[in-house]
């Protein structure tokens, strides 16, 4: 006798951010170390304004914040430019 089996119902997707934005999210064992890297990302894009959690049981912090990479702000920008490879400086395929 076979039993029907049902798949288990996935967990609904996290909502796609607008085109040009990610997501962030941090996980730290502290709340100021989470801090800390948020500020450096803000520092480098447009961002909205962080929200925290608390990371489960063992402590520490979830940070959570959207960055607009079709603005970036120095140094993000000349690092965004430079690591935009052309197709001139990659080696042909097969070298390396």
């Amino acid at each position: 006798m076979t039993s029907a089996h049902t798949p288990p119902t996935p967990a609904p997707a996290d909502p796609v951010p607008p085109a040009g934005c990610a997501d962030v999210r941090v996980v730290a064992s502290s709340p100021e170390t989470a801090r800390r890297v948020a500020e450096v990302l803000r520092h480098c894009f447009d961002s909205t304004e962080q929200r925290s959690y608390p990371a489960g049981r063992e402590g520490g912090t979830r940070l959570h914040l959207t960055v607009d990479t079709a603005h970036p702000a120095e140094p993000a920008r000349s690092w965004l430019a430079t690591s935009r490879a052309s197709a001139a400086d990659r080696p042909p395929h097969g070298d390396v």
